[in-house]
Order: C-alpha cells, then structure tokens, then sequence
C-alpha cells in the first residue's frame, strides 16, 4: 500500500518536503482577532502564476511554522484556498492544496473524534474539539481541475480545520464560551 497520497492520489515516493516549499518565501502567520481570519474568503477566479507562487509560500509558511495544513487567510491572503501535508491515522502521509474547497456534510452515522486541536493562528493552545471521523472535500487545484480528497481521523480533522478556516471560522468558533476562554488564556501564557 502506498504511504503518500499527493494531491488525493497515491504516489510510489515523495520528497520530505513539498517541492513547491523550495520555490516559497516564509509569510507571516496572521493571529485570532485579526479581521482576516473572521469573515468568509473570496472564491478563487483567476489560476495562474500569482496563485501558484501563494501555494509555493503557503508550504514554506507551513514547514517553517511545524503546522500540518495552512489557509491562505491565515497569511493574510482572503482566498479559498489550502495547503496541508498531514498524517492519518493509519501513519499514511497526505500532501496537496485545495482551491475553493467545499465540505461535504458527513453521511450520518459518522464517529465523532474529540480529540485536541490546535491552530498556528492560535499559537500554544490546544483543546478538544468533536470532528467528524471521516472527511471529504471538493475543490479545484492550482489549474483549475477539479480534486476529490478524502481523509479519515487526524486528516478528516485538518481538512474541516482547513476548510473552516476559508469559511472565516477558527476553530476557537466551536468552543463553549468557557473553553474559548481557556484556550486565549493558554496563547497569552505561552506568548510571556
């Protein structure tokens, strides 16, 4: 069985990085509070070099900042898009962007996974959040062709992550008042 999934497909070997990372320049990862990580993103109408350049940075904003996915608002950019290089469950690595994703509602029946999560525009705090075991997403790549990405545990949790990111949604939005409080309160003790 392969162990990387590129782009939703399975690939006999790949590189620790994504390529495009080399091509990156690093961005500065935008925090919770900041208008751009608060409203829903622009769909993606124009593909090509300006777009493909934002993905190269996204995977070198991502690698540098030890993150296992990355959305475009989280460097400021309010586009539909994502980036991601993450683990399932089963140990099989999974590496792609999506553009304009769209979540599919999970067929009922569905284990919900709470488990910790934390977020790179939510540094130093990790909580609890109840996901969906078993994740897919509709989107398009860098040319505009349509993908189909499925993930099950840890990925299904960085794909709706991802994709509520685009959705203007942190997800400090699914908390309890309470532990939204405790979650700031974490980023302010790691950040003295």
């Amino acid at each position: 069985m392969p162990r990387v999934f590129v782009q939703g497909s399975p690939a006999d070997h790949y590189p620790r990085y994504a390529p495009e990372a080399a091509r990156g320049a690093v961005r500065r990862v935008t925090e919770v509070g900041e208008e751009v990580l608060h409203k829903p993103c622009r769909e993606v109408t124009e593909f090509g070099p300006d777009l493909a350049a934002l993905i190269d940075d996204m995977f070198r904003t991502m690698y540098v900042a030890d993150g296992a996915g990355l959305a475009a608002n989280q460097v400021g950019v309010d586009l539909r898009l994502f980036v991601y290089d993450c683990r399932d469950d089963d140990g099989v690595r999974h590496v792609g962007h999506v553009v304009n994703p769209v979540l599919e509602t999970p067929t009922t029946g569905r284990r919900l996974l709470d488990e910790g999560e934390g977020c790179l525009s939510v540094p130093g705090a990790v909580m609890a959040v109840p996901r969906p075991d078993r994740a897919v997403v509709r989107g398009q790549d860098r040319d505009g062709n349509a993908v189909v990405v499925e993930g099950t545990g840890y990925f299904a949790r960085c794909l709706a992550h991802e994709t509520d990111h685009t959705d203007g949604y942190v997800y400090l939005d699914r908390l309890s008042k309470r532990d939204k409080k405790d979650a700031l309160r974490q980023m302010a003790d790691q950040r003295d």
